[in-house]
């Protein structure tokens, strides 16, 4: 079974969806693989270059494998005057990973997000678009024990 064929069949061919054929790819296999890539390249006759250009551009894209739980961290400035610059931290050193890497068991993924328009409950975390508002540096173990 090709999926990426498969995938793009769905779409008709069309190039024009390459965001929702990109999108569908990435949930199939948990982030866009090189080689899913080059192959959809071929498929669609467009130039590998511009698939990497729309896959780096869309911080939804994910060209490494991600973690089975997305731990979002807000820096916007509502989170981060309330201390999510703190509550980052910790996540980092509990997880023993830094912003954009994935925990060796593959458990978590750790991201930092300018917005999630939640300002009013800020400092603000979602983990797998759960969102955990008001959030402190005492909470961090109790979230991540409910993921492991």
């Amino acid at each position: 079974m090709d999926y990426v064929k498969d995938i793009v069949k769905k779409y008709n061919n069309d190039r024009a969806f390459i965001i929702s054929i990109l999108q569908d790819l990435q949930e199939k296999t948990g982030y866009l693989k090189r080689e899913d890539m080059f192959k959809l390249s071929k498929i669609l006759n467009m130039p590998v270059a511009d698939i990497y250009r729309i896959a780096t551009f869309f911080k939804a894209f994910s060209l490494t494998p991600r973690g089975k739980n997305i731990i979002q961290i807000c820096l916007g400035t509502a989170c981060h005057v309330r201390g999510g610059d703190k509550v980052l931290l910790e996540f980092e050193n509990k997880l023993n990973i830094q912003a954009g890497e994935t925990t060796t068991d593959g458990n978590f993924t750790l991201e930092t997000v300018n917005c999630l328009g939640a300002c009013a409950l800020g400092p603000v975390v979602v983990v797998n678009q759960k969102y955990y508002g008001n959030m402190n540096t005492s909470k961090v173990k109790d979230i991540l024990n409910e993921y492991k």
